[in-house]
């Protein structure tokens, strides 16, 4: 935004939004937000930074951007693109992804998680999960297990998928478990404990 010579700070309309997840009382707000003209005369930016969206909050974004107030732009940055309506994804233009570094800290936790036994895994569970934090944070309980379980699932298409004995259904589990884990309210912990149940040892 400083490159493009918008200020950042203390710029009445240049308004920052970082959340877990966006829902219906945020997108109220950001609604009455857009309804004001430009305390500049100026354009107005709005940065979202979520992890999820919750499916009426996505709805009603759709209203807020299909008849935007003149000179308003929207800058969207999601993890995954495909938790998110396609009605709403077609509204915006796509910048290209920018796939993060390697995380070889994360990488060594997954290898050493797949060949935990079940109740090792669970004890694990215990310490990668933060006690009473608040959802709030990009790098809440839920981001860093949707991160985890896909490195997870990684590892498994590069380690366990080319044996024979492999069972392919735990790929329709883990799908199952991302999905609930975009939603907000869902047991994190609940969920991971279920994939270390049926995941099987490497």
């Amino acid at each position: 935004m400083a490159e493009w010579g918008i200020e950042t700070s203390g710029n009445p309309d240049f308004c920052h939004i970082v959340l877990d997840a966006f829902k219906m009382e945020e997108a109220l707000y950001l609604r009455d937000l857009t309804a004001e003209k430009s305390a500049g005369g100026g354009k107005k930016i709005f940065l979202l930074c979520v992890n999820s969206i919750t499916l009426d909050a996505q709805q009603a974004l759709l209203k807020i951007f299909e008849e935007p107030v003149a000179g308003t732009h929207f800058f969207l940055v999601v993890p995954d693109k495909n938790a998110l309506l396609q009605t709403l994804i077609s509204r915006f233009h796509l910048l290209p992804q920018i796939s993060p570094k390697s995380d070889l800290g994360e990488e060594k936790q997954v290898g050493e998680f797949l060949k935990m036994s079940p109740e090792q895994r669970i004890e694990f569970l215990k310490n990668f999960l933060r006690e009473n934090e608040e959802e709030t944070d990009l790098d809440s309980n839920r981001a860093k297990s949707l991160r985890f379980l896909n490195s997870i699932e990684q590892a498994l298409y590069q380690q366990a998928l080319p044996k024979a004995a492999f069972n392919p259904e735990i790929f329709e589990h883990i799908f199952k478990v991302r999905h609930y884990l975009r939603q907000p309210g869902s047991s994190v912990k609940n969920l991971l404990e279920s994939l270390a149940l049926i995941t099987p040892v490497l």
